[in-house]
């Protein structure tokens, strides 16, 4: 079978035939119709993610398919079903062994591509939001990033429950994704100065922050006392150094969320987080945003979208029509 295949972490990864994997004791073996891309991947293809596995890899965190075969003690899937699987690992191949406790089974109504984009970006945000953030009808959120992959869904989940929601985000065309997501309010990080925009809308209740570096210290200092600031990823490429003393003034929280550290401690937060997005995609409530969907063949063009941050929401790679 065909897979995008981690070899080096100082070369880049590349298409190569591959044998197919059997699944082992409590795995399904899925035929994969698409995966969704995330920047964890851009990371882990060079050794520097928290959960990157040993060489050789399959990179593709995240996938939807058929049900193709399943191993000992699996009970709940059988071929020809069609599912979801966060694996972290192995979905940018025609087919992919996971673990069966972290697939969930389709509703008619979501689509590959769909599904594809659905699990990490809406995940994220909303456990982010609910389980951590305690977000609150009538609070304002902030989201940095908010046209990218998590961003926008942070938009889209915080404004259905309830919240002032300002944007922020580089250019035009990703704010007016963000628009388009629901944001009230709209700042373009290239030439404004963050922290004096939030003041002027009243400061922030919560801060849904992907991107570190600079912009989280101006979104540091726009905040309300008993603010919380959520930490979900430092796409800028610069982990923020927080002082205490200005935590301590404002009664400030800065807590961390890693969606997929749920598996390991809490899995039944995720379930029910889960639960709840699947039926509001089946009411239309929530829908992604796909800007790219590129063929197997196209990955490192793919990759290279969420490198240069060329894409807004989710790029998705499309391997088989099932």
């Amino acid at each position: 079978m065909r897979a995008y295949q981690v070899t080096s972490f100082d070369a880049p990864p590349r298409l190569a035939e591959i044998a197919m994997p059997e699944p082992a004791a409590g795995e399904i073996r899925v035929r994969i119709a698409a995966c969704g891309l995330n920047f964890a991947d851009l990371l882990m293809m060079k050794g520097e993610y928290q959960d990157t596995p040993a060489l050789p890899f399959v990179l593709g965190m995240e996938v939807a398919g058929l049900v193709d075969a399943v191993g000992a003690d699996v009970t709940g899937f059988q071929p020809g079903q069609r599912v979801a699987v966060f694996g972290g690992r192995g979905g940018l191949a025609e087919y992919g062994c996971f673990p069966a406790d972290r697939a969930v089974v389709l509703p008619d109504t979501m689509g590959w591509r769909d599904a594809a984009a659905f699990q990490i970006a809406y995940g994220t945000s909303h456990v982010a939001l609910d389980h951590r953030a305690h977000l609150t009808s009538g609070e304002t959120l902030l989201v940095l990033g908010a046209a990218g992959g998590v961003g926008l869904t942070a938009v889209e989940i915080g404004k259905l429950m309830g919240a002032r929601v300002i944007a922020c985000a580089r250019g035009r065309d990703k704010l007016r994704a963000a628009h388009e997501a629901g944001a009230d309010h709209l700042i373009d990080a290239t030439d404004t100065d963050i922290r004096d925009a939030v003041r002027a809308l009243g400061g922030a209740d919560v801060v849904y922050d992907p991107v570190g570096g600079a912009q989280f210290d101006a979104a540091f200092r726009a905040c309300r006392p008993e603010a919380r600031i959520l930490t979900i990823g430092f796409a800028s490429g610069e982990v923020p150094q927080i002082k205490a003393n200005h935590l301590l003034v404002k009664n400030l929280t800065v807590m961390g969320l890693y969606w997929g550290g749920y598996l390991g401690f809490r899995p039944d937060v995720l379930t029910q987080s889960l639960r709840i997005l699947m039926e509001w995609h089946r009411q239309e409530r929530i829908r992604p945003h796909v800007s790219h969907a590129l063929p197997l063949d196209e990955a490192e063009a793919a990759l290279a979208l969420l490198r240069d941050r060329r894409s807004t929401g989710k790029v998705v790679i499309e391997i088989a029509d099932l």
